[in-house]
């Protein structure tokens, strides 16, 4: 009984995430009279009208290109500052600065875009790739660090040990023994640094132009005062999403066996 009890829990729970998305996939072969049409379900006549629309310009193209730039650029930069820096916290016991660092993943972004704002239109930064990539590795940052800690701290301390006695440095120790080890957190910290960049939305919203906004930002162009496409916002949405959600679900072994790897020590 528990058994069927607990399957019909995840069926439940898998339906409730699965609607929107498949509500939002069917909406982009929808007319904006079918969207809008409750009788309307799953089963219609599809066209690709939608995304012959959103596609005709351009512009999705270029905000999916750019998005992508900034995720990867950002996403790699944070890695390469907060996994070592995550392996001497871990190592080292340095609990006090890594708590300093969460600051900045606790402090509502929101309350820093006016300094940022201003702080980057004096220095021409504005509308830049740049500023885009900065403002995203503030976030990427503490979490790839506080991600990679518990993996740290998770490996035998013993293995390091034993090069060091071999003859390697302290960073020698970590390039060859620790980071290889860590591989699986240093993916999924990576993966879930990407998503936030790839979702990410307040900070292009403000601190990007015409030529650097992303894919958030332009969705959000199909929403104005009289009305709203929904047939190309859904066709763009679906745009957006069905790359990352098909890295995500042909990677989630990964995901898993990486945020459960830290959980336990040694």
């Amino acid at each position: 009984m528990w058994t069927s009890l607990r399957v019909l829990a995840i069926a439940v729970v898998c339906l409730i995430i699965a609607m929107p998305v498949v509500w939002m996939i069917a909406a982009a072969f929808k007319t904006n009279v079918q969207v809008t049409d409750p009788t309307v379900g799953l089963v219609f006549a599809p066209t690709l009208d939608n995304f012959r629309a959103v596609l005709a310009d351009g512009e999705i193209i270029r905000s999916l290109g750019n998005s992508a730039l900034v995720g990867v650029v950002s996403t790699v930069l944070s890695a390469l500052i907060a996994v070592p820096a995550a392996w001497a916290v871990g190592r080292f016991r340095m609990h006090s600065t890594g708590s300093l660092v969460l600051v900045a993943r606790i402090v509502p972004a929101i309350s820093l875009l006016v300094p940022w704002y201003y702080l980057f239109a004096q220095i021409g930064l504005v509308g830049s790739y740049t500023v885009l990539v900065l403002s995203h590795m503030f976030v990427s940052v503490p979490l790839i660090l506080w991600i990679m800690i518990g993996f740290f701290e998770g490996l035998p301390i013993e293995l390091e040990e034993a090069g060091r006695v071999d003859g390697l440095t302290a960073f020698g120790a970590f390039r060859r023994i620790a980071l290889p080890l860590a591989a699986p957190g240093t993916a999924t910290a990576c993966v879930l640094a990407f998503i936030f960049s790839w979702n990410n939305f307040m900070f292009a919203l403000i601190l990007s132009d015409e030529d650097t906004k992303t894919m958030p930002v332009t969705l959000f162009n199909f929403i104005s005062y009289a009305s709203t496409d929904w047939g190309g916002l859904m066709a763009a949405a679906t745009l957006m999403t069905v790359p990352v959600l098909i890295a995500a679900v042909a990677g989630q072994k990964y995901l898993v066996a990486g945020l459960t790897a830290g959980a336990t020590k040694g």
